[in-house]
């Protein structure tokens, strides 16, 4: 018979396995709000679906509804990755246990949660995200960070350890992983690790170089506006500028639709004359 010690020892062991997307976009959200927001949690089901259809700092942008969120709440508290408690209301309200889920510390279940909030992202972009969440005083610490995931089975490596190193976490299903692979593997490094990937709200996830301090190749006037401002303040004008793009596109989209229903409806408003005419 296995002692106490034992036992205990046993059930600390970490229990994660890969999830699908929404159960990942609601652990990404718990972890995420526990941190940045704590008044506000524990996290109620409408409060949850709000964070997980946020248009900035998430990729790829979901539009789920309550029901989604509470399926995947019941598979992941299944799982033991989350658990609820009973509010000062009738509304249940909802708590990740990601800690021992994971086996990891605060800083890298920071850097879990935003991977799993925004995908894969060069050691740079993710040091720059994180750091609202954990400081991360520079890359050194925080590639000792993934070290220690990697060792985990956490975190994976999808281009080479050089310059715009991307790193993805291990929560996708068998066939995503496997398509993330090649998706990373079919283009030069050079380009995997310096190209303009769209992240959540439209934003550049690669816009500003951590490691040479230099902002990165972006089209237009972008590269001159931007070159000479420190680190986070790069970032947030990226990020903004981002946001922006998504709204114009958002906008453009919106313009399209009513554009296709004024036609729509110009045809029956014409049909509907001649048919008056006839009458008439």
């Amino acid at each position: 018979m296995a002692s106490s010690e034992e036992q205990v020892l046993e059930t600390s062991k970490p229990r994660w396995q890969p999830i699908g997307p929404v159960e990942r976009r609601v652990l990404g959200v718990l972890i995420e709000k526990a941190k940045t927001t704590p008044d506000y949690y524990p996290m109620t089901i409408a409060g949850i679906c709000s964070g997980c259809n946020q248009k900035s700092c998430r990729w790829p942008i979901m539009q789920l509804e309550p029901e989604d969120v509470e399926e995947a709440l019941e598979r992941l508290r299944e799982l033991g990755a989350v658990g609820y408690v009973q509010g000062s209301g009738r509304a249940l309200k909802f708590r990740h246990y990601a800690y021992e889920w994971f086996g990891v510390n605060k800083v890298e279940l920071a850097v879990l949660a935003e991977l799993l909030l925004r995908g894969p992202q060069t050691e740079g972009q993710l040091r720059a995200h994180v750091s609202r969440m954990e400081p991360i005083a520079d890359l050194s610490q925080l590639r000792a960070v993934l070290a220690s995931l990697k060792e985990k089975g956490l975190v994976v490596s999808l281009t080479p350890e050089t310059r715009g190193h991307v790193v993805s976490h291990t929560l996708y299903l068998p066939k995503e992983m496997e398509k993330l692979r090649q998706e990373y593997a079919s283009e030069p490094v050079e380009i995997a690790g310096r190209r303009e990937r769209m992240v959540p709200g439209g934003e550049i996830s690669r816009g500003h170089d951590e490691v040479s301090g230099e902002v990165a190749d972006l089209p237009g006037e972008d590269t001159k506006t931007l070159r000479g401002i420190s680190g986070g303040t790069a970032e947030r004008l990226l990020e903004e500028i981002g946001q922006l793009r998504q709204e114009v596109a958002e906008i453009r989209a919106e313009l399209a639709r009513l554009a296709s229903l004024l036609s729509e409806n110009g045809t029956e408003l014409a049909d509907l004359r001649r048919r008056l005419e006839q009458l008439f």
